[in-house]
């Protein structure tokens, strides 16, 4: 995984409080980068955003409307463990992989 992206998820879950204490150190470090730094001001930023803007009204019938739209939509199929594991597989390796 990109080093970049996983301290920007513990900075994220840092900000959230959600960040298990196995990871804080971590965190910690990520914090002490140009990335890390700008993750955790901009991550804020959205926070104070989200805390502060009053959410627009919904029109009448809204709940209903979209409990109509959900039901309609198909169901997927849940593809087992080993499918998935497949799934992130190339080709190649996917084809050579040993059937069970």
């Amino acid at each position: 995984m990109d080093t970049n992206k996983k301290n920007r998820e513990h900075i994220s879950a840092l900000s959230d409080d959600a960040l298990p204490e196995e990871d804080l150190e971590l965190a910690g470090l990520a914090l002490r980068t140009a990335d890390g730094a700008a993750a955790w001001g901009v991550y804020h930023l959205i926070g104070d955003t989200l805390r502060t803007l009053e959410a627009p009204p919904l029109s009448a019938g809204f709940a209903s409307s979209l409990a109509a739209r959900l039901a309609a939509e198909p169901l997927h199929a849940r593809r087992s463990s080993s499918a998935e594991a497949e799934a992130g597989k190339p080709a190649a390796l996917a084809a050579s992989a040993p059937s069970s």
